[in-house]
């Protein structure tokens, strides 16, 4: 009995010694008593700032998940291979009674992904919400254990303040996932409305505001000495303006990845193409911000991640244009004369008409670019061991390469009477208006319909059709 009760009491205690070790391990280790001292413990605004904290690394975790799951596009891709698939007999049965299942199930589980991670995501919220009452604050926990071990807090699992901040978590993680559903239906402004999540009130260092436009600027002009955007950044402006206008105000230092993100979709929910997004003000923005922080103008680059996939391109006819639509394009553009108005004022000018008769043809018989057709001057018409040239070049306007070229002048266009034109103009650009070389990048005087009939022209350079208009 003697040897029992001795034995009761040391396995009572080496129990006691497990249940300590257990509790230690708990909070991230073996702590001496004088070193769990030395923990912080939490206020009020610690809390507060936890709970923020934890809603913003939930809101990053939602985003992650939502960049991994596959595009319209790759599920677009899938179920066109498993038609292929089909086609090619692959599902037949009499081969396999898993073959019909085997090949709808990666297109399956790519067209479900989304809907099953929207499911998830709406099953734990509606967990999260029904925690809140009961206290119950195992969801949360794995959370509340990193944060308290990462800062260093004096707080122990089951303690009050252990529930305090599960709930504050609870709540973090809520407002999170009803902004994730936000995105699903497309509302990317969503803000938390329960008052503890809010960003932190404390006093932060105040930082001088970043003009977005003066980045702009600064931006085109470090490439003009370089001899690049001789053109001035032309309508790069109003994507800087867009962005401006979405965010509500113009300091560089403020912009996000997800505020970019959220202008991006909203771009698209506009009727902007996909592509537009991507090649035009995507790359405005990210070629500006990139400048910025490659010159420590701005501490980080927030549009290095932010990118817009295209869709597979689908083509229901040629490419160009066929024999017959480039021959009634040119022979319009060789036709045109201009509507007759009563007033001067109200008629069109020199230069447009000119435009419209001759830019068209000379973008098909040189395949030149509409912009270097264009800028043209009367000087860049030469006549040289009895063949006409035009040259293409920089002291002109924009020109793709940086280089200019030399482009002899087909029969047909001498034929047509393009000298007789050009002898009969101004020294000058002979399309437009601008009066000194300084406006010659900038000139925008083109209208609409000639830019449509020369892009419809240039698509023909590579076309043995041109025979028809002589």
């Amino acid at each position: 009995m003697r040897l029992a009760d001795r034995n009761h009491a040391a396995a009572v205690a080496r129990l006691q010694g497990r249940l300590d070790e257990a509790r230690q391990v708990l909070l991230g280790g073996s702590f001496e008593v004088e070193e769990l001292r030395k923990a912080q413990t939490i206020t009020d605004a610690d809390r507060e700032r936890a709970a923020w904290s934890h809603y913003i690394a939930a809101l990053a975790a939602n985003e992650l998940r939502r960049a991994s799951l596959p595009t319209a596009a790759e599920i677009d891709a899938e179920y066109e291979k498993t038609m292929q698939r089909i086609e090619a007999g692959q599902s037949n049965p009499d081969r396999s009674h898993s073959s019909r299942f085997n090949i709808h199930a990666d297109y399956e589980l790519k067209a479900g992904a989304r809907y099953f991670d929207k499911n998830l995501r709406t099953r734990r919220l509606a967990a999260l919400r029904a925690a809140i009452p009961t206290g119950e604050s195992r969801l949360v926990d794995a959370a509340v254990q990193s944060y308290v071990l990462e800062h260093n807090l004096a707080i122990q699992p089951g303690s009050v303040d252990w529930h305090q901040l599960a709930h504050a978590f609870t709540r973090a993680e809520i407002e999170a996932l009803q902004r994730s559903i936000e995105f699903d239906e497309g509302n990317m402004g969503g803000k938390p409305t329960d008052p503890l999540i809010q960003p932190p009130v404390a006093p932060q260092e105040k930082t001088t505001p970043i003009p977005l436009r003066k980045l702009f600027q600064d931006y085109i002009a470090s490439r003009q000495a370089l001899g690049y955007h001789q053109d001035g950044g032309a309508n790069w402006d109003r994507s800087i303006e867009a962005l401006i206008k979405f965010l509500g105000h113009s300091d560089a230092r403020r912009i996000t990845r997800l505020s970019l993100m959220g202008w991006r979709d909203s771009l698209l929910a506009s009727g902007l193409s996909a592509k537009t997004v991507a090649d035009k003000h995507l790359a405005a923005i990210r070629a500006v911000l990139t400048w910025a922080f490659d010159n420590a103008r701005l501490p980080t680059n927030e549009a290095e991640k932010v990118k817009q996939d295209l869709p597979k391109v689908v083509r229901s006819r040629e490419a160009g244009y066929t024999d017959k639509e480039a021959t009634l394009i040119l022979i319009a553009s060789r036709n045109y004369e201009p509507a007759w108005a009563p007033n001067p004022s109200n008629r069109e000018s020199a230069h447009i008409t000119a435009a419209k008769r001759w830019v068209p043809l000379l973008c098909a018989f040189t395949g030149a670019r509409v912009t270097e057709v264009t800028q043209l001057r009367k000087e860049d018409v030469r006549q040289e061991d009895g063949r006409w040239i035009v040259r293409l070049t920089p002291g002109a306007g924009s020109v793709k390469s940086g280089h200019y070229r030399d482009v002899p002048l087909h029969r047909q266009v001498v034929k047509l009477g393009f000298i007789e034109f050009v002898n009969t103009s101004k020294s000058g650009p002979m399309f437009h208006g601008a009066k000194t070389p300084e406006k010659y990048l900038g000139s925008r005087l083109i209208d609409r319909q000639s830019q449509k009939m020369t892009v419809a022209a240039r698509a023909t350079a590579d076309r043995k059709t041109l025979g028809h208009l002589s």
